[in-house]
């Protein structure tokens, strides 16, 4: 097989893997359904992102002098103002998953992957958060978003843009491994 469509089989099977089973665990973890509670109780890194951001973004409006609160665990709240609901389509776990199944399917020494899949999350997840600030203060200032777009397609252009950003230096700094492994041969 060809080395690009191993690669491409590869990065789209980690990424079905990370993104569907995410999906798979939300169900597996929200009462109703196939509801599992040991899964809820002791692993739900869903829950843990969201309270990641929520929290994230109200350090943020802290430093940025709001007071706001966690209300009813979904919701960021200015204290006498409106709140924004981070439902699960707020998590940006599509673009983790994508970040994530790109570097797992590339060459490279388990210490690198593991070095740039976490950057590379906590880039994604900063990003994540400073829209959810953002979000909260336009929509109490009343403020429309540029050109129209929503919040969502705002979040998915920077985070995409930025993973492309980290792809070609990820890339660079392969290449600069691989001819730093040729010189010493």
């Amino acid at each position: 097989m060809k080395p690009f469509l191993k690669y491409l089989f590869k990065f789209i099977g980690i990424f079905c893997l990370l993104y569907f089973g995410t999906i798979a665990f939300i169900g597996l973890t929200a009462p109703g359904g196939y509801y599992i509670p040991f899964f809820d109780h002791y692993f739900n890194y869903v829950s843990w992102l969201r309270s990641s951001l929520l929290y994230g973004a109200r350090v943020v409006l802290f430093i940025a002098g709001y007071k706001t609160y966690v209300w009813e665990i979904y919701t960021l709240r200015v204290q006498s103002g409106r709140g924004v609901h981070i439902g699960f389509d707020c998590l940006g776990y599509g673009v983790l998953s994508f970040w994530a199944a790109f570097i797992i399917a590339n060459a490279g020494s388990w210490m690198k992957k593991t070095k740039w899949i976490f950057s590379g999350l906590f880039l994604i997840w900063i990003i994540n958060v400073l829209r959810i600030s953002f979000l909260l203060i336009a929509i109490n200032k009343h403020w429309s978003m540029p050109l129209g777009l929503d919040h969502h397609t705002w979040f998915n252009i920077a985070a995409y843009g930025c993973i492309f950003i980290m792809i070609y230096f990820f890339d660079r700094a392969g290449k600069r491994e691989m001819s730093g492994q040729y010189e010493r041969a």
